[in-house]
């Protein structure tokens, strides 16, 4: 930084003397007059070298700590900016990296989704199915049991009847070919096994 600083006081500093030399020379060229020829001497040539001296150095004083400032501000200016820019480079190639590596991995992730959706699905599936399948044979296992206790009912609703139809067929031949009083008897002896029976 100071090495680029001093240069540039330099550079500003020789462009200062060729200036300055250029127009001291071109006044003495002018200045000769219409009087013939005339030698330069270095008397002729001293005067405006102290002046410009003078000048100089007076320039030199008093623009130096200004010049060297400005020059070091400018400096630091360009090196923060310089800074900055390789900063905003370096964070634009890192978010540029991510973007890049996210959309590579964007279609594995889609994929992977992909992938485990099916799978979901088809585990979802196989659940649905399995249940279906118990449903059914809790369906079918209550469907049995119904129809099992249904042909049981109906077995003794039958034999019910059958007991009463062979009851009353029986009693039909038996009022028929027994009397009154051996019907009585028979009817008391039956009354009372079936009370021995409960």
């Amino acid at each position: 930084m100071k090495r680029a600083a001093k240069s540039q006081i330099t550079m500003l500093f020789i462009l200062t003397i060729s200036v300055n030399l250029m127009f001291a020379a071109s006044a003495f060229a002018f200045s000769g007059g219409g009087e013939g020829e005339h030698s330069f001497t270095w008397k002729d040539w001293l005067w405006p070298i102290v002046n410009f001296l003078i000048l100089f150095g007076v320039l030199f004083y008093f623009g130096r700590k200004p010049v060297r400032e400005f020059l070091q501000k400018r400096t630091e200016l360009i090196e923060k900016s310089i800074k900055e820019a390789e900063e905003a480079k370096a964070i634009a190639r890192k978010t540029l990296d991510e973007v890049q590596a996210k959309l590579k991995n964007t279609d594995s992730e889609i994929n992977k989704i992909l992938e485990n959706s099916k799978q979901a699905g088809e585990r979802e599936k196989a659940a649905l199915i399995a249940e279906g399948e118990h449903i059914k044979e809790k369906i079918i296992q209550q469907a049995k049991s119904n129809i099992d206790f249904e042909l049981e009912k109906a077995k003794k609703a039958i034999k019910t009847e059958a007991a009463l139809m062979a009851l009353e067929l029986a009693e039909k031949q038996i009022k028929e070919k027994l009397g009154q009083k051996e019907q009585e008897g028979l009817f008391d002896e039956y009354i009372k096994k079936l009370e021995v029976k409960n």
